[in-house]
């Protein structure tokens, strides 16, 4: 499998997550059904965008692009993303890049224009429009009177970038240059995945032009069949509107985190389907955190037995995941599950409980869910004013006051760490607390 990944010039948003989760749980599950699945996932760290932002800076591009990959792979982690089993550079590609380009001309299916750039002809190739389900003669027909004189047809698109004044670049057989964005995707899935793969996956916004001229380019260069299946993730609403910095409702995935624990927004992703749009409102994303939480409920105080058989939640989770990767039925199954721990605590029978409670566990570790300690999960530290210390503080200060039988004072404590986020929970066991 490969997934377009990252171009390296800004912090990752919250479509980037969309897509980073998505294809996490794809090849979670995949790995849990039994296949062996290599998953490369590349990082555009040459680009226009990237020029531009470096320079705005005042600093080298490759000191830019270190510093946002590293953010990156800071920001997956806290979504629970594992890493790829690849995760090629362009820049690291570039002699398999000019490879391409060099047969894509001399099979007839690129030129070398006369401002240094080289051009894919899409005219060359007969299918062009297969995946978008767009015709070439309309798109010809719908271009910009202004387009540049140096291409043969206003459909072509660009392989070689020739250098400008200044500006990085590397060696080829039409000048200094560096690649265009479309041929680094191709060069990089031939060399770690092979002429045809199964499956190549990203957003929503990349099925056209980006993944249409991936399949002509690779197609005209190898002479066969690109990919076999192609996913797109759903876009990113925001309060039912199209995500945009112009619309001033475009958030990165660290200014969510400063309001909302990690594994949430993970829970708030993953619970509608891949392909399916996600609204992000601060409703949806509370709601997500509420129903996350009744999950850990159940597992709280448990013990997950060992080598537990798969159960009936077991068929009908891998049931929902079989229709076409289904995490919004899987997630179903998931409060099932809670619901039978609950039961079976609510009549004693704490033994089926724990048994319950490791199919939850692996269940939820197939969605990336459900892995952490619940009282971990309860009591993290969401940058709210009381710390972990200072709530152990105040919940002995109330069992002191009730001890004396000052319980006025013990309710004042209460209702003070319930204005700060802190609900309380008594039992038979003492006081057990969480963040609200």
């Amino acid at each position: 499998m490969y997934v377009c990944g990252m171009t390296v010039y800004d912090y990752c948003h919250l479509g980037h997550a969309r897509v980073l989760v998505a294809f996490d749980v794809i090849t979670r599950y995949l790995r849990h059904s039994g296949y062996d699945v290599h998953y490369v996932r590349n990082i555009t760290d040459i680009d226009d965008k990237i020029l531009r932002r470096a320079d705005e800076n005042g600093e080298v591009y490759s000191d830019l692009t270190q510093r946002m990959i590293k953010a990156m792979h800071e920001d997956e982690a806290k979504l629970g993303v594992l890493s790829p089993t690849e995760e090629p550079c362009a820049t690291d590609y570039i002699n398999d890049i000019v490879a391409m380009i060099h047969k894509l001309v001399s099979g007839g299916h690129a030129y070398a224009a006369d401002n240094g750039d080289v051009y894919f002809s899409v005219e060359s190739y007969s299918d062009y429009g297969k995946l978008s389900k767009k015709k070439l003669e309309d798109l010809v027909a719908g271009a910009r009177v202004d387009v540049q004189e140096a291409k043969r047809s206003p459909a072509d698109f660009v392989l070689w970038k020739a250098a400008k004044e200044g500006e990085v670049s590397w060696p080829s057989p039409w000048g200094d240059g560096r690649p265009g964005w479309h041929i680094e995707c191709s060069a990089m899935s031939n060399r770690c995945l092979g002429e045809t793969f199964d499956i190549h996956g990203g957003g929503p916004d990349l099925l056209f032009p980006h993944h249409e001229n991936e399949i002509a380019q690779s197609e005209c260069a190898n002479g066969h069949t690109f990919v076999n299946t192609w996913m797109h993730a759903g876009a990113i609403r925001v309060n039912k509107e199209k995500m945009s910095k112009s619309l001033g409702n475009f958030f990165t995935i660290r200014e969510i985190f400063e309001k909302y624990a990690p594994e949430v927004v993970r829970y708030f992703l993953v619970s509608s389907h891949y392909r399916s749009q996600v609204d992000y409102s601060e409703d949806n994303l509370a709601e997500a955190g509420r129903t996350l939480t009744r999950l850990y409920h159940a597992l709280r105080g448990l013990v997950p037995a060992k080598n537990v058989a798969e159960t009936e939640h077991d068929q009908r989770f891998a049931e929902a995941m079989d229709d076409d990767f289904n995490t919004a039925g899987a997630t179903a199954v998931l409060h099932a599950v809670a619901n039978e721990i609950n039961l079976h605590r609510r009549e004693g029978r704490d033994e089926k409980a724990n048994e319950q409670a490791a199919v939850l566990v692996r269940l939820g570790g197939v969605l990336g869910l459900l892995q952490q300690d619940p009282e971990a999960f309860f009591q993290a530290d969401t940058g709210g004013e009381l710390s972990a210390d200072d709530i152990a503080a105040m919940i002995q200060a109330r069992a002191d006051a009730r001890k004396q039988k000052d319980f006025a004072e013990a309710d004042r404590i209460r209702d003070e760490l319930a204005d700060k986020g802190v609900i309380l929970d008594d039992s038979r066991e003492g006081t057990s607390w969480r963040r609200g």
